[in-house]
Order: C-alpha cells, then structure tokens, then sequence
C-alpha cells in the first residue's frame, strides 16, 4: 500500500467524521430529540453547531491539495474551474430545496411550485460561495494578503452589524442587520421560514465571515501537509486551537457567539475547536498509529458533498410521500423506532440507522472506486 495516502489520513477522517454527524444531526427521527443533538436557540454553540462551520473547515484542507493543481494552469483556466464549480454547487443545493418541484393544491390536486417561493441560499449555497470566494482570496493575493482580508470580512461584518442592526438590539432575531439585508436584496418568499418567519441562517451578509472558516482549513491543510507529523507542529496547532477558542470568548462578551447570524466570535471558536479535533485525529493517526477505526468514516470522506446532497434529497422525498395521513418519514419512526425506544432514543436511532443507510452507499461507491466530483 502507498503511503502518499496515509499520511494526510487525519484530514480524510475529520473530513468524514463532519458529514457523518451533519447526517445525524439533520434527520432525527422527531423534534424530540437530545439536547446536544440541537442548535442553540439563538447565542451560544452546541456540538450541533459545530457541524456546518467544520464542513467549510474541510473544504479548505480539500483545497490546500487541489490549489496546487492550478499552479500549472493559465489564470483563464484557473477562473473557469473556480467558477464552475462554484455554479454547479451553487445550482444543486438551489435545486435540492426546490424539490420536489410541486406541493399540494387547495383544491386537493397538485400545483408546480413557482420560482418565486424557492429558497435561494442554503447550505449547500453558502459552502459553494465560500469555496469559490475563498478560491479567488488564495489565487490572487499572497498570503499576508488573504489574512489581512480575512480580518477585514471579521471585523467589517462586526461593524456592519453594529451600525445598521436596530440601535440596542443588534444582535437579536428580530434586530439584526442580516435579516434587514436579506428581506431587501431577497424578499420574504425567498427566505427560509424555519424560525416561525422569514429568516435565513445563510443569508447574503453572513456568508461573509463564514469564507474564513474556509481560509482557515486552507492554511491549516498546507500546514498538516509540511509539519502536522512533528511534535513542534502538532504543538503549534494546539496552541492555535486554545488561543482562538480563548479570544473567541473574549470577543463574545461583545459580539455574541452566535451560528444563525454566524459572528466572527463564533468564526474564531469554530476554527479553535476545529484545530484542536484535528489535533486529537493527528495524535491518535499518526503519532499512536491506530488506524484500524479510520475506514468507516474515510466512506463519508471520500464522497462528501455527495453523501450529504443524497442524505437530504432522500429525505424529501420521504417527507413528501404519505401513507396512513403522515409522512413516510413519520410512519417509520413511530412504527418502527419509537416502539423500540419511546422519545428521544428512538429518535437518535432513527438518525444513526440513516446514517448508516448513507455510510451503505458510500461504501458501495468506495468498492467500485466511483468518486463524485463537482
């Protein structure tokens, strides 16, 4: 076996073991579930709200090997790649949200569902914005250059937040600038709903801290890469890890942590824990050598944006088919899992056998060497 693989195995499974618990933490069997397993109603961070800004986190460690590629290339070339794939990631979460393209009418028939009442952004949206922005920063500006602009979008967003939020209230649900900018640019029809009105937790202006989460992966991927299996680097990036988490919560006893608005107190505390996780993986892989757990996520590795996009769309679809006056996906849990384990058990193992459902198809696509690029 080469050893080319096996020696950036720690980036493999952090990547893996993100989409992994992001499929867990979106399809519980119902809302009643555990508290850890939850984003945090407004300020604060859950391990749940760890997930998304560690998936951007990976995708800058996937970047800090497929930027060397463009070393060779024309920048029209580069900007073509950057572009497309930023379009075509874009396009597939824009559709996925569109699904199933019709809802049910009044008259007890079916209706197409207008472009008009789509979402526009989403996860998927954000992770292609981030990626291409972030793709554009490291291609043109040399890397004192990305980090000097990566402390602008940090503190620019904190400003921007500050001066046009509702005066006293900028960091609430209802006063802050986000929602503003959004309603303006989008309109209330384009917006996600899930907090009982218009407002979406990837939004236009909050998509502009979150293009650090990927600046910082990049870096800490290129780093991995030359040090991360010497005991001076894995210091370094502990040391990293605590002082961020430590500056991170400083920073919160004025600007909030906080996902839904995604404050860049909350950017530095994701980055922290984010450093000190692939820390552990780096300990554990490399310096312990105990790889014999590695393979299970390395399956989610492997087909990441994939995996996640099949995780969701499955579960469209069995939201919009019925049986018995519910959904599938409510006949399964309360037939089959909640009377194995009444409450918040059968919930979790509703979400852990879906998992595995995934973790399936990955494996299958793994045997037969089928890798899903974008």
């Amino acid at each position: 076996m080469s050893s080319a693989p096996q020696r950036f195995l720690p980036l493999d499974v952090f990547r893996g073991m993100t989409v992994c618990f992001m499929i867990i933490v979106n399809t519980p069997g119902s809302e009643d579930t555990f508290a850890p397993l939850l984003h945090a109603h407004w300020h604060g961070c859950t391990p749940t709200d760890l997930v998304f800004p560690s998936f951007l986190f990976a995708v800058g460690n996937a970047m800090s090997f497929s930027m060397r590629k463009y070393e060779q290339l024309g920048t029209s070339a580069v900007l073509g790649k950057i572009l497309r794939r930023t379009f075509l990631i874009f396009l597939l979460g824009f559709l996925m949200y569109w699904l199933p393209f019709v809802r049910h009418a009044a008259d007890g028939g079916w209706e197409f569902i207008p472009i008009g009442d789509t979402r526009i952004l989403g996860v998927l949206q954000r992770i292609a914005l981030c990626y291409g922005l972030a793709s554009l920063m490291i291609y043109f500006l040399p890397k004192k250059g990305v980090w000097a602009l990566s402390a602008v979008l940090l503190l620019g967003y904190w400003l921007i937040l500050w001066l046009f939020g509702q005066p006293g209230d900028q960091y609430s649900l209802h006063g802050n600038a986000v929602l503003t900018f959004d309603r303006f640019i989008m309109g209330d029809r384009h917006l996600y709903k899930g907090e009982g009105f218009p407002f979406d937790p990837e939004g236009i202006l909050s998509t502009l801290p979150a293009i650090v989460n990927v600046i910082a992966g990049y870096y800490t991927g290129l780093f991995v890469q030359q040090q991360g299996k010497t005991q001076k680097g894995l210091t370094r990036l502990i040391v990293a890890g605590v002082a961020l988490i430590i500056a991170a919560q400083i920073w919160n006893l004025a600007f909030p942590i906080n996902k839904k608005i995604w404050t860049s107190s909350y950017v530095l505390f994701t980055v922290g824990i984010d450093l000190l996780l692939l820390s552990l993986l780096i300990f554990v892989i490399d310096f312990k050598q105990q790889t014999g757990w590695t393979g299970f996520f390395t399956v989610f590795g492997k087909n990441p944006l994939f995996l996640y996009l099949l995780s969701e769309v499955v579960v469209i679809f069995l939201y919009f088919i019925h049986t018995g006056g519910v959904s599938v996906y409510t006949w399964i849990n309360d037939h089959i899992f909640q009377p194995i384990a009444p409450g918040k058990v059968g919930s979790l193992l509703f979400a852990l056998t879906y998992m595995l459902f995934c973790w399936s198809v990955g494996k299958i696509l793994d045997r037969k060497r089928i890798y899903v690029r974008v």
